[in-house]
């Protein structure tokens, strides 16, 4: 049996630097970088329903302290490296999908906008750009489902100079969070950090005019497609059921938030930009509990893209098991 090692390996890398002066030079220019990643979508099929996962970038930011709320920056950190990832960055992920039921096409949620786009050199904000090149056009959708009122969720819903993205869909929008953020006695008592969440709810559904239609947890909002109470993240904060046949997948949204892997793995630690923090906790443990139980297929918000496995039990806490890439659909 060959035995491998770093002696061999050493040996090998010092004859590849010798190889190649014996061979013949074929090209004397290097090839230029091409600097830009291909367009982000990937599909796969939920019995005979299309879900199309559309990549609204990435970005990564400075680790605040207060980023998880009852653990220690030091243990938060130890976390972040243990999934490869660099010390002192929330690095995050924005995923939205759009279902093609084969009646209607179906937009959940819509991504940071293409304010950000701008602001962010590319980073986020890509939504609409990916959309377009995953064959989907903004104006054949049917009908868009809010999750919930976070920016990263509804800022999409409007194009450049404030237009419609989606001019011919009905918007749907959970009713709990639609009377949290538009109560104007909530907005006055609100905490200085999230004033500014309460404006652009203004801006974006203002924007919108009667195009809104508020809708109940619990209930299916197109055929196949069924509202689920997940609250906690935000007052309203509602989860999507996707089912045709036998098959299903739980569009979580923003159950677990932000690095979503680490309240995953960690589903007592509290993010800090969770609206009721025990309550956050005590449905994301619920959920987790389901879907494992029931060996569910989830696709996160906040997941690596494209968002798509299966979550399954680990210590004292749960794991995410990506779910095989299909080459086709």
């Amino acid at each position: 049996m060959t035995q491998l090692t770093r002696r061999h390996l050493l040996a090998g890398a010092g004859a590849a630097t010798v190889a190649p002066l014996a061979a013949p030079m074929l090209a004397e220019a290097a090839a230029p970088p091409i600097g830009k990643q291909a367009p982000g979508f990937y599909r796969y099929k939920v019995g005979s329903f299309e879900v199309t996962v559309v990549t609204d970038g990435a970005n990564v930011n400075p680790l605040r302290d207060n980023y998880v709320a009852n653990a220690p920056k030091e243990e938060v950190n130890a976390a972040i490296t243990a999934e490869y990832l660099p010390a002192d960055k929330a690095s995050q992920s924005y995923t939205p999908i759009v279902v093609n039921t084969g009646t209607k096409l179906v937009a959940i949620d819509t991504g940071l906008g293409l304010g950000l786009y701008a602001q962010s050199k590319g980073q986020v904000g890509q939504y609409h750009t990916n959309l377009a090149a995953a064959g989907i056009d903004a104006k054949a959708v049917d009908v868009v489902i809010i999750s919930h009122f976070h920016g990263d969720h509804i800022n999409g819903l409007l194009g450049p100079d404030n237009k419609l993205a989606f001019a011919n869909a009905e918007v749907m929008v959970p009713s709990v969070e639609w009377k949290y953020w538009m109560d104007e006695g909530n907005m006055s008592r609100a905490p200085e950090a999230l004033k500014g969440g309460f404006n652009n709810v203004r801006r974006v559904f203002g924007a919108l005019g009667d195009k809104v239609t508020q809708y109940e947890a619990g209930k299916e909002l197109v055929p196949g497609i069924t509202s689920v109470a997940t609250y906690g993240h935000t007052p309203g904060h509602v989860s999507h059921l996707v089912a045709s046949g036998s098959d299903r997948v739980m569009v979580q949204a923003d159950v677990s938030a932000g690095m979503a892997i680490l309240f995953v793995r960690n589903p007592g630690w509290h993010f800090g930009s969770d609206m009721d923090r025990p309550m956050a906790e005590q449905t994301r443990r619920k959920f987790h509990d389901m879907v494992v139980a029931e060996k569910m297929l989830v696709q996160g918000f906040h997941f690596r893209f494209p968002g798509v496995g299966y979550i399954e039990k680990a210590g004292n806490g749960y794991r995410v098991v990506p779910a095989p890439w299909n080459p086709t659909i």
